[in-house]
């Protein structure tokens, strides 16, 4: 008798079974994404303050300083922006060196996740590659803020990874929330975003 396959969904709390290895656009929603998202730790909690600053936080850190960087930016790159790690919601945020240390590539399943994510709300399946280098970038401008200010790394460490940001940009003052503050904060993000 052969054994069945392993479960390979997340039951989310709004009572959708999302399938990780074939997602269906049909069983992704925002308020799902909102409250995992609010919920994974930057950095694996490593970050100084009461609580820890959540991918939640960074993803509006990150659509924030996309539209710095290009203030033409239209509302539907602000949300791919917004949404750029939002497949973290059900697989967590895994550190890149812990990714390298295991050799196990998660950028196909997060790529069909991503997708399945963006066709729920109407935007693009993949981002054009200018669009991807953009969100690349503020992503990166982030990390180096969230390696100076919370992450305990110096100025000349941080600039090692991750470069300096340009000198234009306005340096936010990132400040951890706790986890219903940091879920209100991209939903409502989204929201705006969205409508």
């Amino acid at each position: 008798m052969a054994s069945a396959p392993p479960r390979a969904w997340q039951r989310m709390l709004s009572g959708r079974r999302l399938d990780l290895l074939d997602p269906s656009p049909l069983d992704v929603e925002i308020e799902d994404i909102a409250h995992g998202l609010a919920r994974v730790a930057r950095w694996n909690g490593q970050t100084k303050g009461a609580h820890a600053f959540s991918v939640a936080q960074h993803c509006v850190l990150v659509e924030r300083l996309s539209f710095e960087l290009n203030p033409r930016l239209a509302r539907e790159a602000r949300l791919m922006a917004l949404l750029h790690d939002a497949p973290e919601y059900v697989v967590g945020d895994l550190i890149s060196p812990f990714k390298a240390a295991v050799g196990i590539n998660y950028k196909d399943l997060e790529l069909k996740l991503l997708a399945a994510i963006h066709l729920r709300f109407g935007l693009p399946a993949t981002p054009p590659p200018p669009l991807r280098m953009l969100f690349k970038k503020a992503d990166t401008i982030a990390a180096y803020y969230e390696a100076t200010q919370l992450a305990g790394f110096e100025p000349t460490e941080a600039k090692k990874y991750f470069g300096v940001p340009p000198k234009a940009l306005k340096t936010p003052r990132l400040v951890p929330l706790a986890t219903a503050e940091a879920q209100a904060q991209f939903l409502e993000r989204f929201c705006r975003l969205a409508s």
